[in-house]
């Protein structure tokens, strides 16, 4: 394990821990940024198999995350949460570096 670039909330912990309990093929949940999305950068999340060689992993009440390094520099400082509301469940991240971030919270800009 790697010193965490990012945060897990207990809700997102808690969640990601259900989902790997119910896909029978995946061991962990991975936390990924890509180009593109209306401000320029956006988050993909998704259950994976396992860590690649170079990924950092955070660990959290029985719950493992899997940042591969060139994300892991765009959430520096960051916090992983999920949030279940009226118009909606999400995991979210609470991104220090971002400037700005589009109305839907799932891209950003730095």
């Amino acid at each position: 394990m790697s010193d965490p670039s990012i945060t897990i909330s207990e809700r997102a912990a808690k969640r990601i821990v259900e989902l790997v309990k119910a896909d029978e093929n995946a061991e962990i949940f991975r936390v990924a940024v890509e180009g593109g999305g209306c401000s320029g950068f956006q988050y993909r999340f998704e259950l994976d198999k396992g860590a690649a060689p170079g990924d950092m992993l955070i660990e959290r009440d029985g719950a493992t995350v899997a940042i591969d390094p060139i994300s892991a520099g765009f959430v520096t400082g960051s916090e992983l949460d999920f949030v279940d509301e009226l118009i909606g469940a999400q995991f979210t991240i609470h991104n220090p570096n971002a400037t700005a971030s589009c109305g839907c919270g799932t891209s950003f800009s730095i």
